[in-house]
């Protein structure tokens, strides 16, 4: 493991995640990720942006895939929880097998201090005791103080930070002074059909045509109903479906769908289902015909 002196504090840092991540569509909101982290000016300074959208829409997966593939930057992912203390998010003491404390960097300050993109998960779930101790760092000072190794650590110039926040009743409001810390406020909307479509193909390659499109059009029906089922959901359904048709524990794609919604998404997605139930067009249909193939 990596290890570097902080006025004369050794600390040991943090690994980068690697991550098989692809991104498809929505490029508009690539655009506006990548135009918050641009320096145009000596006296500039990036921004801090925060991603917001329902669960399971992709916030993670596109700020790891701007970060990594078109910053080409180490990304370090900081899962938040309402657990979370101001120690984790800075420098942590571990005591070693030799009774000696040692500092270890969270993977936040081990982008500042490597110039990577730090990515916040859930940062909403977080309680503002440990979203002060970041103050510092979300402002021209971009720095933060560790209590327990009595060190001040400032960001690199490369420094980049983000933060995803899940739309839902489960979560903290932010304090105001953080909230204006946090911008612009990138909000990440359900994808329409055809990128829905793409999104499943991509991460579920193997699926059949049938399924993926009974799929989409399951997921199309529920965004309009305002329900939180999500591209995640539906990719989990459309594999669980592949699973029980590929493996002969059913016979029918409709009959394979239903199965895995009703185990997926429980008692609400069937009710959601029973409005127009699912039919699949046969397979010899002409390639004109796909969208019709896609509605449920």
């Amino acid at each position: 493991m990596e290890k570097i002196q902080i006025e004369n504090v050794e600390i040991t840092l943090a690994h980068p995640d690697n991550l098989n991540v692809k991104w498809t569509g929505q490029n508009d909101l690539i655009r506006q990720l990548m135009a918050s982290w641009t320096i145009i000016d000596d006296e500039d300074i990036p921004l801090n942006p925060r991603i917001v959208g329902k669960p399971g829409t992709g916030k993670t997966t596109l700020s790891y895939y701007v970060a990594s593939e078109m910053l080409k930057k180490d990304v370090y992912i900081f899962q938040c929880t309402v657990d979370t203390r101001p120690e984790d998010l800075i420098i942590m003491p571990v005591i070693s097998s030799n009774n000696t404390i040692s500092y270890h960097a969270s993977s936040l300050v081990t982008a500042m201090i490597k110039g990577g993109v730090a990515i916040l998960d859930e940062g909403n779930r977080m309680s503002e005791k440990s979203w002060a101790s970041l103050a510092p760092l979300l402002d021209d000072r971009r720095y933060v103080e560790s209590v327990v190794a009595g060190i001040k650590i400032k960001a690199h110039p490369d420094f980049r930070i983000i933060a995803t926040m899940n739309d839902d009743a489960s979560t903290f409001d932010l304090p105001e002074y953080i909230h204006s810390r946090l911008q612009p406020t990138i909000e990440l909307p359900y994808p329409d059909m055809k990128e829905e479509y793409d999104i499943l193909k991509m991460n579920i390659p193997f699926a059949d045509e049938d399924i993926l499109k009974i799929t989409v059009g399951f997921l199309q029906k529920s965004h309009t109903h305002n329900t939180s089922f999500s591209v995640r959901d539906g990719i989990n359904i459309a594999r669980y479906a592949m699973k029980l048709f590929k493996t002969s524990t059913v016979s029918e794609k409709n009959i394979a769908f239903i199965m895995a919604l009703k185990s997926v998404l429980g008692a609400d997605g069937l009710r959601l289902l029973s409005f127009t139930p699912p039919t699949t067009k046969d397979s010899t249909d002409d390639d004109d015909n796909d969208d019709d193939n896609l509605q449920l």
